[in-house]
């Protein structure tokens, strides 16, 4: 993995990671934002500027794929750099978690 990448996308922004979450399925923009929503409870909501910003940006790096068109919204899914990040990402989050619950003892 590029070292670039890994400086841009960890840690992620908090949409950043719902956005790339998501991609685990194939899915488009609209699609994105209400599994979102439903999944925080209407706690993070992603504006269509920020969600089609990150879209491309995510593309143009690599993390995810243009699939297919269909009625005119554009289906995207993760690739094995998205994953990769995503897998980052996640460790992360559980180290925070397990640091603030007090799990964390000698290095595991």
């Amino acid at each position: 993995m590029q070292e670039r990448i890994r400086r841009v996308y960890v840690p992620m922004t908090e949409t950043g990671f719902y956005i790339l979450f998501c991609l685990q399925e194939e899915m488009h923009g609209y699609n994105i934002g209400q599994r979102v929503k439903a999944m925080t409870g209407g706690e993070v909501s992603i504006s269509p500027g920020t969600m089609y910003g990150t879209l491309s940006k995510m593309e143009k790096d690599g993390l995810i794929r243009f699939i297919r068109e269909e009625e005119k919204r554009k289906l995207y899914r993760i690739t094995e750099l998205g994953q990769e990040i995503l897998g980052i990402e996640l460790r992360r989050i559980e180290r925070l978690y397990k640091n603030s619950k007090g799990e964390y003892q000698n290095g595991e």
